[in-house]
């Protein structure tokens, strides 16, 4: 089957209201959101001072697939993303509908993770039961997800400059503190590499996020060209903001014991920084619940799901259905599952996505009957990308 066999699929008519800005920051919001704030204290744990170095290598495998996604984004911008990136570039439906259940589960998982480790910082901020917490920032978040596509981006982006804020008062506080900048110091040695792969297998948590954008091309003016530098410049940002972090904490002493970034700040200052936390995780919720919703959008417009998840609401021009499944399958989840475990799930899942959407690249770059693309990338890219995901969802086993 060619590109031009592929079934048109009449479906309802997103609005094209997002631009280049509100993309960015949207997906730097959810980037530097719980990856860092949350599993800092894991990356850590395992590479030691070597942190920033695992989180440079998952930044790296990340910017490549970003190049990955960014390619297939402007030959395709449609809300199904990576699943509609393997219909297309793979004519095969049956694996777009896999690609679109790993996608499910690793969103949901991703999303549920996030409410969980964002109890943490609300905890020094509200005394409420973990459980009402984690009920209540997924339900605020479904419902403003139900409010409009512009409203919720912009709301998110808000919210990532926020975030952005308090990740440059972790590297002030940590430089501050710091005896000495010792660039040796964040050097492993050969015995420490393993746990330098597997803080990067950790890391990479952080940088789940700019595929959110992916599905976001239905909704976006001049998708070929806005997508494609909204998703690079998002990983770009966030690639050296969790550097400079986990560098500054480092250097500053801060162990992987409990979270190394709040006990940066004492007194007035601590209680500031946990409530930044707070909003950061949560703010990923946010995210993710909208991109499952268009996922859930994009498949059915597809006639790959139950009808009912393609209606749009006539007002605020969503997926009603689509997003109250959404945050009803996240809610779930999250209430029945512990962070810790959350965590690898999610990271698996996204990495075997990531792995099969570095291959459709591989193959459609390849193919003269594809759409042209609007991005730029050096063939070795997609199959580095391919090979460096595979291999942070190995180490796991190793």
């Amino acid at each position: 089957m060619s590109f031009n066999d592929l079934p048109s699929v009449k479906r309802p008519v997103l609005h094209r209201v997002l631009g280049f800005w509100p993309l960015a920051l949207y997906g730097v919001s959810v980037i530097v959101g719980a990856g860092i704030y949350v599993a800092i204290g894991e990356v850590q744990a395992r590479a030691g001072s070597s942190a920033p170095l695992s989180f440079l290598i998952a930044g790296i495998a990340a910017a490549l697939t970003g190049l990955s996604y960014a390619d297939l984004a402007s030959r395709w911008p449609h809300s199904a993303g990576a699943a509609a990136f393997v219909e297309q570039g793979l004519g095969s439906p049956w694996l777009a509908r896999v690609v679109a259940l790993a996608l499910t589960l690793a969103v949901c998982v991703s999303a549920a993770s996030i409410a969980s480790g964002s109890v943490k910082y609300f905890a020094l901020i509200v005394a409420l039961p973990d459980l009402l917490i984690i009920s209540i920032l997924i339900i605020g978040f479904t419902l403003l997800a139900l409010g409009g596509v512009r409203q919720s981006v912009g709301f998110a982006a808000a919210l990532g400059l926020v975030e952005v804020g308090g990740l440059l008062a972790v590297i002030a506080a940590g430089l501050v503190k710091a005896p000495s900048y010792d660039v040796m110091a964040l050097t492993p040695t050969l015995t420490q590499w393993p746990g330098v792969i597997g803080g990067a297998f950790i890391a990479f948590f952080a940088f789940i996020g700019f595929e959110a954008l992916a599905n976001m091309g239905e909704e976006t003016k001049d998708p070929t060209r806005t997508l494609p530098r909204a998703i690079l410049a998002a990983v770009a940002l966030s690639i050296f903001l969790y550097v400079a972090v986990a560098t500054a904490a480092v250097w500053a002493g801060q162990s992987g014991a409990g979270n190394p970034l709040l006990t940066l700040f004492t007194g007035e200052a601590a209680f500031a920084f946990a409530l930044v936390g707070a909003l950061a995780i949560s703010n990923g919720v946010l995210v993710e619940i909208i991109m499952l919703s268009r996922l859930f959008y994009g498949m059915a417009s597809r006639g790959h799901a139950h009808s009912m998840l393609a209606k749009v609401n006539e007002r605020t021009q969503t997926p009603v259905v689509a997003t109250l499944l959404a945050g009803a399958l996240v809610l779930a989840i999250a209430l029945f599952f512990p962070f810790e475990r959350l965590l690898s799930v999610a990271n698996l899942l996204t990495l075997a996505v990531f792995t099969m959407v570095n291959y459709v690249a591989i193959r459609v770059r390849a193919n003269p009957a594809a759409p042209q693309s609007g991005v730029w990338a050096p063939v070795w890219a997609a199959p580095l990308a391919m090979a460096m995901t595979l291999c942070l969802a190995l180490s796991e086993f190793f």
